[in-house]
């Protein structure tokens, strides 16, 4: 292909990856929202759909990059219906530079009562009447509107996770962000961490803490590691939960994850603690993850 015809097909491309997402009230366009930001998209919630043509003039210009956006549009704004959604989408389903689909989330009706029950929200339609006087009257003025929908998700079924999951296989993007791991030392002293997913007791390993040269230091000096890499238990312990690890993050993935805390433990923290995940996190970013690592009580004394 010659560099004109590169230039050609490159004009050629849809600019805007758009997804216009609506649906019945409580059956998740906030979550598909999140689960689409976490797959590379741009998401917009609740966007008057007079301002959606305008919001895309400025992103489809020639010298502008290539874009996903997710937007969406319920009855929370005063001005939509199915014709007003009609007179926004239309336009944009013809032009070359947008590649449009509409994604329909419907849910059964009980579910979806019990849902605002559980959370004590008002109905968008039902704010003087009763919660399925609401759902009843949006099912039958959006029945047009799921019928054409290029995407029809029941998520009467499904759990939080499973719904992301869903959403993020059906629209990830090529670039799309991996799993973001973070991995976290902390003190068994100072109690668990709040925000770990998974966690690791490494209170077995050889303890510095009664070696005097060794004591001050933490286990992120060379002398700390030594010590503590010469337990024989040490290498199986690392590789072991290196390999599950690496096992185990794309099925995270797979399933919606988009962070994974994983946080290793011993007495003071300071430690075998901070050597293990400073291992593990060189191990899993060989194996090509996004891995942080942070030492929560090191510097305690």
């Amino acid at each position: 292909m010659t560099e004109d015809q590169q230039t050609g097909t490159e004009a050629m491309r849809p600019r805007v990856r758009l997804l216009l997402i609506t649906g019945l009230s409580g059956a998740g366009r906030t979550l598909s929202l999140k689960a689409l930001e976490d797959v590379g998209f741009e998401a917009i919630d609740n966007l008057p759909l007079s301002l959606i043509g305008r919001l895309l003039s400025t992103l489809t210009q020639p010298d502008g990059d290539h874009r996903a956006i997710a937007i969406a549009v319920d009855f929370r704004q005063r001005d939509f219906s199915v014709a007003a959604f009609d007179q926004a989408a239309a336009p944009l389903a013809a032009r070359d530079d947008i590649d449009l689909s509409v994604v329909f989330l419907d849910c059964d009706t009980e579910v979806l009562a019990r849902r605002f029950t559980e959370t004590r929200r008002r109905h968008p339609l039902g704010e003087d009447r009763p919660v399925m006087d609401g759902i009843m009257q949006e099912r039958q003025l959006l029945a047009p509107l799921k019928d054409r929908a290029d995407l029809l998700i029941d998520t009467s079924n499904l759990t939080v996770g499973e719904l992301r999951a869903l959403v993020g296989g059906q629209f990830r993007l090529p670039n799309a962000p991996g799993l973001a791991v973070s991995v976290l030392s902390f003190s068994y002293r100072q109690g668990l961490p709040r925000e770990a997913d998974l966690v690791f007791d490494v209170r077995f390993l050889a303890n510095p803490h009664y070696v005097d040269e060794l004591r001050p230091l933490t286990g992120r000096d060379p002398g700390v590691g030594a010590y503590i890499a010469a337990d024989p238990s040490c290498e199986p312990f690392l590789a072991s939960l290196d390999q599950m690890l690496q096992t185990l993050l794309p099925l995270y993935l797979r399933e919606g994850k988009s962070y994974l805390t994983v946080a290793i433990g011993c007495t003071g923290g300071r430690h075998r603690s901070v050597y293990a995940a400073e291992e593990l996190t060189r191990r899993l970013a060989v194996g090509g993850h996004a891995v942080t690592v942070r030492h929560r009580d090191a510097d305690r004394t």
